[in-house]
């Protein structure tokens, strides 16, 4: 009998879980020199609007690493100054579809109420929903944008308005629908075929498509989903509900534990925004991500735009390297050991007695009493005491 010889198994290195890494949304303003310069020390990810070529480009030159993704937007075309130039649509667009484009070609991509009407975003003005359900504008957002990442050498697109629900932008219903709910369902299966089709195609030429995902609590395996390309963005982490009183909607649903398992994988970009009043939301904000560790989670605050490339400083923690998973004690308190320092994070209603470890100081330097009161909805960044 002759014996077969086996493959040896190659297993991938396991992803070390280190602290969150930071990144810039910065669609707000065009970057000035010394942001782009800053950007490339600081940032692992940049998203830029698509006329900033220039700055991507800038960017690559100072630090490779870095991605830059170009903002395109899934559900809206626009018509406001700079997204058309005159009667025709600008050069480079924030959407996939101009505005003078589908109306000169293909109106029916406009997607019209119950009445027969254009549906403009209340709040956005000269911003219109597209029948993102639609085959034909599906093929043509993706051949456009997949297009302009080639040609123009963006690393991949942060896909804006992956949304569940239009609520938020219109209570109109669509036209063929019977209520907002079935409203709702059109549009997220639709944008559930434009993300197969773009990140497929993006997949394929080696870029990566990010979608900014809303509201993923509300619907199970929506983040998992959303996320199985390159990653997915949450625009609204760390988030308090109840008009400010209440637990933290983070922690609702199903969405943290899919996170928890993108993160553990390490494979895949979580883009995370915590938009910041109080140093309470962004102690939460910073908090909540460490608990999700991993080489490819990502954390920023605004306050309240996207205008400046903020930096906390928690940012300049040095937590270093999660020692465990992240655990989920009785009171409902997640808390996670690192390599030089501890995070909790209290997501419920009410205020939680807690012990940290021995050893810890505050950001600042001051001793760390043996219990803590740790408030509801707030969180609490330790590290390492400095030795004697």
């Amino acid at each position: 009998m002759v014996s077969q010889a086996t493959e040896p198994v190659v297993t991938a290195p396991v992803p070390k879980p280190l602290a969150p890494c930071a990144w810039w949304y910065g669609i707000g303003d065009s970057p000035s020199q010394w942001e782009i310069k800053s950007a490339a020390r600081h940032y692992d990810v940049v998203v830029l609007n698509a006329w900033e070529t220039a700055a991507m480009r800038k960017l690559h030159e100072l630090n490779p690493k870095v991605k830059v993704l170009v903002y395109k937007d899934f559900s809206s075309t626009r018509n406001y100054a700079g997204a058309v130039e005159g009667m025709r649509d600008a050069k480079y667009l924030p959407t996939g579809i101009g505005y003078f484009a589908a109306e000169r070609q293909h109106p029916e991509w406009f997607a019209k109420d119950t009445g027969g009407k254009r549906i403009e975003w209340k709040g956005y003005p000269k911003h219109w929903q597209m029948a993102v359900w639609d085959p034909a504008y599906q093929k043509a957002w993706s051949d456009a944008v997949v297009g302009e990442v080639l040609r123009e050498g963006w690393d991949g697109v942060l896909a804006d308005n992956d949304f569940s629900s239009l609520k938020y932008y219109s209570p109109a219903v669509i036209a063929g629908t019977a209520d907002t709910a079935g409203t709702d369902r059109l549009l997220r299966e639709g944008l559930d075929g434009m993300l197969a089709l773009t990140g497929d195609a993006l997949e394929k030429a080696g870029k990566m498509l990010v979608p900014n995902v809303s509201e993923s609590q509300l619907t199970p395996g929506r983040w998992a989903a959303h996320s199985r390309y390159s990653g997915a963005m949450e625009e609204n982490f760390g988030l308090r509900g109840d008009d400010g009183a209440g637990e933290l909607i983070t922690f609702q649903g199903n969405q943290f534990k899919e996170q928890r398992a993108q993160a553990a994988l390490g494979e895949s970009w979580l883009l995370l925004i915590t938009h910041t009043k109080s140093e309470q939301e962004e102690r939460v904000g910073y908090a909540s991500a460490a608990l999700l560790a991993s080489p490819r989670t990502c954390w920023t605050r605004a306050n309240p735009d996207y205008k400046n490339p903020y930096w906390s400083l928690y940012q300049d923690a040095r937590l270093g390297e999660a020692v465990e998973a992240a655990t989920r004690l009785p009171s409902g308190v997640w808390h996670r050991r690192y390599s030089n320092g501890w995070v909790a994070v209290n997501p419920t209603k009410t205020s939680v007695l807690l012990t940290p470890p021995a050893g810890l100081a505050t950001l600042r330097g001051d001793p760390v009493p043996a219990q803590l009161d740790l408030p509801a909805a707030d969180a609490v960044v330790l590290v390492n005491a400095p030795k004697p």
